[in-house]
C-alpha cells in the first residue's frame, strides 16, 4: 500500500524525551478520567436518622426545546481513541503481541509516525483528542477517551479499544490518526468499516450508521479545516472502506477512523503542527458529531 496503515506502521523513531500536553477548551463536565479513560458518576450520600415517609416519583418529563437547545447531547455518549501512545516506542515486545481482529491477527499497536521534524502521531492525536472532548461536553455528551497522560504507558491494544467503546454503549465512536505517506501526498481521509462477518467481528449493524457518521465528520472537516481530500486515497471523495483494521472490525458501535492529514507532507506538516489549525480540526470533528448524533 501506498500509505501507512494506522494499525500496522513500522516503527519510527522517537525522541528520548516526552513533552508536556496542553489541554485546550473548558474544564471536565462529566466526571473525571481515571486509567481507562473511563468516566464514574457519582452518587449522593445517604441521609442517616430514622426513615421518613417517601414522596411518590413525579412523572417523567421529556426534555424541553430549551434543554435540548441549551445541551443538545444530552444523554448521547461518544468515545474518542486518540491513536497510538506517545511511549509505545519504549514497549515494542508489548505492541508487537499479535491480537485477534476477527478475520485475522494483527500487531496489539504500533508507535505511529512522526513529521520530519519529529512531531510524533500519538502526541498530534492526543492533543487534538482533548479539543474534541472539550467541545462535546458543552454539547451535553458524555465522553469517554480510550487512553490519556495518566493511563497506561502504552497502548491498549487496537481489540481493547474497539472494546471500551463497546462496553460505554457508545452512540458514535472516533479513532484519530495522521498518516505518514510519501511526500506530495497529502489531504485527509476518513476511514468506515466494511462488512466483516468472521470470528469474533461482526460490523454487518453498523456499516450503515457508520458511513453516515464519516460523511457528515468528512463534510464538515473539509469545511472547517480548508484541508482538501486526500489525492492519493478515496478518489478525491475523503472516504476509503477497509475490513483489516481491528479497531473497527470489533466494534459494536457506529465508529470510524480519520486520517487528518499527511505528516510527512510538509504543507500537511505545517498544518498539523499549529495548534490553531488543531482546534479547527477538532471543530470539523465535533460538528461532524453532533450533526449525526441529532439525526440518531
Amino acid at each position: 500500500m501506498s500509505y501507512t496503515d494506522p494499525e500496522s506502521e513500522p516503527p519510527q523513531q522517537r525522541p528520548s524525551w516526552r513533552m508536556p500536553m496542553v489541554v485546550a477548551g473548558g474544564a471536565l463536565v462529566v466526571g473525571g478520567l481515571v486509567g481507562w479513560g473511563v468516566y464514574a458518576a457519582g452518587g449522593g450520600a445517604a441521609e442517616s436518622g430514622a426513615a421518613k415517609p417517601v414522596a411518590p416519583s413525579p412523572p417523567s418529563v421529556a426534555p424541553s426545546a430549551d434543554d435540548k437547545a441549551a445541551a443538545p447531547l444530552k444523554g448521547k455518549v461518544v468515545v474518542i481513541d486518540p491513536g497510538h501512545n506517545v511511549d509505545n516506542f519504549r514497549h515494542t515486545a508489548e505492541i508487537n503481541r499479535q491480537v485477534d481482529v476477527g478475520n485475522g491477527r494483527k500487531e496489539c499497536d504500533t508507535s505511529g509516525t512522526s513529521t520530519n521534524d519529529g512531531y510524533a502521531e500519538a502526541r498530534f492525536t492526543l492533543d487534538v483528542a482533548h479539543r474534541l472532548r472539550a467541545l462535546l461536553e458543552r454539547q451535553g455528551a458524555a465522553v469517554r477517551l480510550t487512553h490519556d497522560e495518566k493511563g497506561p504507558d502504552w497502548g491498549p491494544c487496537v481489540d481493547e479499544r474497539a472494546e471500551i467503546g463497546n462496553k460505554a454503549h457508545a452512540d458514535a465512536a472516533i479513532s484519530i490518526h495522521a498518516d505518514g505517506a510519501p511526500v506530495g501526498d497529502r489531504g485527509f481521509h476518513v476511514i468506515l468499516p466494511g462488512a466483516v462477518h468472521a470470528g469474533g467481528a461482526d460490523t454487518r449493524s453498523i456499516v450503515g450508521p457508520s458511513r453516515e457518521l464519516g460523511e457528515r465528520i468528512a463534510s464538515d472537516f473539509r469545511r472547517v479545516t480548508g484541508e482538501p481530500p486526500s489525492n492519493y486515497i478515496g478518489h478525491g471523495t475523503a472516504l476509503d472502506t477497509r475490513t483489516d483494521l481491528g479497531g473497527l472490525n470489533l466494534s459494536t458501535v457506529p465508529k470510524v477512523f480519520i486520517e487528518c492529514g499527511n505528516m510527512r507532507d510538509d504543507k500537511d506538516a505545517a498544518l498539523l503542527t499549529s495548534g490553531s489549525w488543531r482546534q479547527k480540526a477538532a471543530q470539523g470533528m465535533s460538528e461532524g458529531i453532533v450533526s449525526f448524533l441529532r439525526e440518531s
